[in-house]
This record gives C-alpha cells, structure tokens and sequence, in this order.
C-alpha cells in the first residue's frame, strides 16, 4: 500500500509566487536545481520499476533511493501514478529528438512515418517489462494520466507536431488535399497509439511482432494517401474527414483544464 505523505518534510507551500502546478499536483520547476530533482526522481522510479517492478516500487523508496525527502518527492508527483505522466513527457521529447535526426535527408513519406514509429519502439525498449502496469493506469478513460486527457495535452502537442513534420518534409504533402494534410498528425498520433497499445501486450523477443506491424503498415498508409490525391476517390476522402472531425477528434483533449 501506497504510504502517506510525510508532512515533517519540508514542501514548499504552492500558492508562493511562481509556483505554478502541473497535473498532480506536480510543481512546475523554476529552476535549474528544481529541474534536476525532478529528473531525479523520476529517473530513479524508472530504474526502481524496472529492477523491482511497479507494483512493489513506493513513492518511499523512490525517495531514499534518489537521495530526497518522501515530502519533496510528493512535491514533484502527487503520488506513484503520476511518475506515469512525468515518463510520457520524457519519452514524449526524447523520442521527438531521436525521429528527427533519423529522418534527416528522408523525403519518402513511408520511410519517414517508418523512422519515426520505430524510434518510439527504440525510446521505449528499456521500459517494456513493466509497461502493461502503466498501461493499466493510463488506460481509465476517465483518468488525467489518459494520453487523451486534457491533463496530457502538452506532450501529446508534443507528439503531434512531430507527425506534422514528418509529412511536411515528405514529398507528400504537397500533393494532398489541404484540409487532409492539416488532419494527418492527429491522425497519425493515433496510428502511433495503435502501435503502443500492440506493444505492451507483445511479448515476442525484442517486441518483433510490433516492428513487423509498423513494417506492413507504413507503406499502407502511404498507398493510401497517394489514392486520395485520384478525383473517384474524393467523395470517401470528405466522408472519411468528416467521420474523423464529428466523432474522432472530439475525444482527444485539445487542452490543460
């Protein structure tokens, strides 16, 4: 069971000047020490996950492993479930940082959604074995920690932007219909999030599986789009955004409540 917050700790009180909360109840860092304890912490949970697993993993332990108090540590991340949301930010950047220098001098737009697709499956491959545990967290609809939730906005922006450069330095886009391209990286997101729910539940040698399925899918969904340019096929092409604008889209949170 999850301990209690120590309040002998010291926690700097939230309503001080500056101290703006993230989802959680996460203080936003202010400074570059603030920025590392966060990183530590977090880092620290991600290690501990993987030697221990999540279930036997306390925010306690977290703490005396990283070095700093239970309340500092509970400053940082409302409770062990919420070290999920500091793991999408970080995965969320670190894989945008990787896709982009793989993709460098790529134009094809398959090859291109391929290197980045992969590359989340490269950031992620370290965290595979305790992944379903995060999955059941994330997965509550009803749950800030969703990656649909308003909460988790500003990495899935993050994510999406990507998606968006991934076909804008392809020699697709400016062959598609305008109104398509701009629904493509949501869209696109949502092929990625097809591909992580695939991931956490395989459990071939090195998720070989999950690399088959982008490997197929890619150069599919490419097909596609190059089909939609053909005038016979502009009549499904506008049923099928405004299949994804009424009912699709709307569920995605756009914003931090």
């Amino acid at each position: 069971m999850e301990q209690p917050k120590d309040v002998t700790d010291p926690v700097p009180a939230p309503s001080e000047p500056g101290n703006a909360e993230l989802p959680g109840g996460r203080a936003r860092p202010k400074t570059d020490k603030s920025e590392q304890t966060r990183a530590l912490i977090l880092d620290t949970a991600m290690r501990l996950f993987k030697e221990r697993g999540y279930d036997k993993t306390t925010m306690r332990a977290i703490a005396a492993e990283a070095g700093v108090s239970v309340g500092n540590a509970y400053y940082y991340f409302e409770s062990k479930e919420f070290l999920i949301q500091g793991f999408y930010d970080l995965m969320t950047h670190d894989h945008a940082r990787e896709a982009r220098e793989r993709m460098a001098g790529h134009t094809d737009f398959a090859d291109r959604l391929e290197i980045a697709l992969v590359s989340w499956l490269d950031c992620a491959a370290e965290y595979h074995t305790f992944a379903s545990q995060f999955f059941r967290t994330a997965a509550d609809p009803n749950s800030s920690l969703s990656p649909f939730s308003n909460d988790s906005h500003p990495a899935r922006a993050t994510a999406v932007e990507l998606f968006r450069e991934v076909l804008a330095g392809s020699d697709l886009s400016s062959k598609l219909d305008a109104e398509l391209v701009e629904l493509l990286p949501d869209l696109l997101w949502l092929h990625l999030m097809v591909v992580v729910l695939y991931w956490v539940f395989d459990r071939t040698p090195d998720t070989e599986r999950t690399r088959e399925f982008v490997r197929r899918s890619t150069p599919m969904a490419a097909r596609i789009l190059t089909l939609s340019r053909y005038r016979v096929f502009r009549p499904i092409v506008r049923d099928a955004k405004g299949l994804i604008q009424d009912f699709i889209l709307p569920t995605i949170g756009r914003t931090k409540s």
